[in-house]
């Protein structure tokens, strides 16, 4: 391990597993439970009601988009987070911008359940006020149409939020570049307050769920993100028999292989370039469906990413043979994947999804699962 650019202390001894099944590899440290609104916590309340007395002229109607605005952003959340934090804390979860281990750049890893150090996020490692701005930030980074969604998913998969999630800081948020990665199974989430050039997320993601234990059902019942693989089936469906030959390919990629390949790489499945029109503007309702999770802000950039690269008609979709649930027909695991984008969703046996999206081809990132 290469601790020459660790400034706090030794990396702590963490979990480090590929999914499997159960979460029986991860920490049994225990955590709190899911509670009221999440990623609303007290000094949020508190900074509202100032607000709304400061306004009340405004009348009852204008308090749900007074709250909204009174949130602070997650990357206020992380340089308050990271400026709370007393030097035991830091020497558990605070790394250099460049820290590497056996892993590679720690802070462009991703895989599909692992902790960069041990889960505490629901222990009294942190106090009440960083439990709560860790929790704030955490949901501020989604759509709030999707919390109810997160909040089932981290409630089948980890036992809910606070559970068996972990964060880890590089850099120095307020006085130079940071990025807060969290982690755990089915999750790889990042806060960059755009401090890595060229990328999308911040860096490469992770989203899955196994709702109703590890082998689903074909029809993947309960799965919140299940929807986005039926709206790709549905392009499917509309494909001629032409097409389908080009979009059909028998083998499953390793679930890891989301590098890029550049302009010239060759990208499994039908060219978007030879979709008809109704055929890509339902391939854009697909996208959206992919992006709709996150906010506003990290769905503009992962957009702006795929501009870069020459937008959809560089990309190419590919549905798979193999892992077909049931041999229904129904694909269970496909992938866009254009110069700089690679979205694969794999269905089999429950959802992974993995992301990398970034403007340029030339971000490096390491994988494992």
């Amino acid at each position: 391990m290469n601790l020459s650019h660790r400034p706090f202390g030794q990396l702590s001894r963490s979990s480090y597993n590929s999914d499997r099944k159960g979460a029986g590899t991860m920490s049994n440290r225990s955590g709190c439970s899911d509670c009221g609104e999440a990623g609303f916590g007290r000094r949020d309340f508190l900074k509202v009601a100032g607000a709304v007395t400061a306004v009340s002229t405004a009348g009852l109607s204008a308090l749900p988009a007074l709250a909204e605005e009174s949130k602070p952003a997650p990357e206020n959340l992380v340089k308050t987070l990271y400026q709370s934090l007393d030097e035991k804390q830091k020497a558990e979860i605070a790394f250099a911008w460049d820290y590497e281990d056996d892993r590679g750049l720690l802070r462009s890893h991703v895989s599909n359940n692992w902790q960069i150090t041990d889960p505490k996020i629901g222990s009294n490692f942190f106090t009440k006020d960083q439990q709560d701005m860790i929790e704030a930030l955490f949901f501020g980074m989604y759509n709030p149409d999707w919390h109810d969604r997160l909040k089932k998913q981290l409630r089948d998969d980890a036992g809910g939020y606070g559970k068996h999630q972990s964060i880890a800081l590089f850099g120095t948020p307020g006085r130079d570049k940071f990025e807060l990665v969290m982690t755990g199974r089915h999750l790889t989430l990042r806060c960059d307050g755009d401090s890595r050039e060229h990328t999308a997320f911040g860096g490469p993601i992770f989203y899955g769920h196994a709702a109703q234990g590890f082998n689903e059902a074909p029809d993947h019942p309960g799965n919140v993100y299940w929807h986005q693989a039926k709206l790709a089936n549905q392009l499917y469906q509309m494909l001629d028999g032409k097409q389908r030959k080009l979009a059909l390919v028998e083998k499953l990629p390793a679930e890891r292989m989301v590098h890029f390949q550049g302009a010239n790489g060759t990208f499994p499945g039908i060219p978007v370039s030879e979709l008809s029109a109704d055929q890509t503007a339902h391939l854009q309702t697909v996208l959206s469906s992919l992006l709709e999770p996150y906010r506003k802000s990290d769905q503009d950039e992962a957009r702006t990413c795929l501009k870069a690269q020459g937008g959809l008609e560089k990309c190419a979709l590919a549905f798979y043979q193999e892992g077909d649930l049931g041999g229904d027909g129904v694909w269970d695991n496909w992938r866009l994947e254009g110069p700089s984008f690679v979205w694969y969703f794999r269905g089999t046996p429950h959802v992974h999804v993995w992301v990398n999206v970034a403007s340029d081809p030339s971000v490096k990132i390491t994988t494992a699962g």
